[in-house]
């Protein structure tokens, strides 16, 4: 599972695993719109808040929380299976849906990816032309409290300061988990 406050790079971070490893990659549901080049089961499965909502509540999701004024969850469907069959899944979720795996699941490895500061953050939310100043305000806000409390929860912490080097420590971290004890 690997988390991080919004901009910090996940994505990049995972993609790149991704490409290099056979893990395979869970997609989460969300009531956010898509935003342009982003696909339908791809990238999330966009659904209504009715849908979550129903999904939630029948106890289809695996972990969900409300982000931004959306909700986010990892449908169990979209992990499980692989899972049982042996695989290694990705889940790219924010800590509340982690507190929730690591009470499920406490086996699940946890990888938490920082910004080498705020400012950092501020400056990479901003470049990515896609955010209004007072929703990075908010998201900076919501990783500062990310960053306060994740010492306590995640198994690893990577610093992003330089793309290439968080990926290989990331899968530097998945390789010493691969190998047998």
């Amino acid at each position: 599972m690997i988390s991080g406050p919004s901009g910090v790079g996940k994505s990049s971070i995972v993609d790149a695993v991704m490409a290099r490893t056979p893990t395979r990659f869970s997609v989460s549901a969300t009531t956010r719109a898509a935003r342009p080049n982003e696909i339908d089961g791809i990238d999330y499965r966009f659904v209504t808040v009715e849908q979550f909502e129903a999904l939630r509540d029948e106890g289809h999701m695996l972990e969900w929380a409300e982000y931004g004024g959306n909700l986010y969850g990892t449908p169990r469907d979209a992990v499980l299976p692989s899972i049982e069959a042996g695989d290694d899944v990705i889940l790219d979720i924010e800590n509340e849906g982690a507190k929730q795996v690591r009470a499920s699941y406490p086996e699940a490895v946890m990888l938490f990816i920082r910004p080498p500061t705020l400012a950092d953050l501020a400056e990479r939310l901003m470049r990515r032309g896609d955010t209004s100043e007072a929703d990075i305000e908010r998201r900076l806000g919501v990783a500062a409290e990310q960053n306060a409390e994740a010492e306590a929860l995640y198994d690893h912490i990577v610093v992003n300061d330089d793309l290439a080097d968080a990926i290989a420590e990331v899968l530097d971290i998945l390789t010493k988990l691969a190998e047998p004890s």
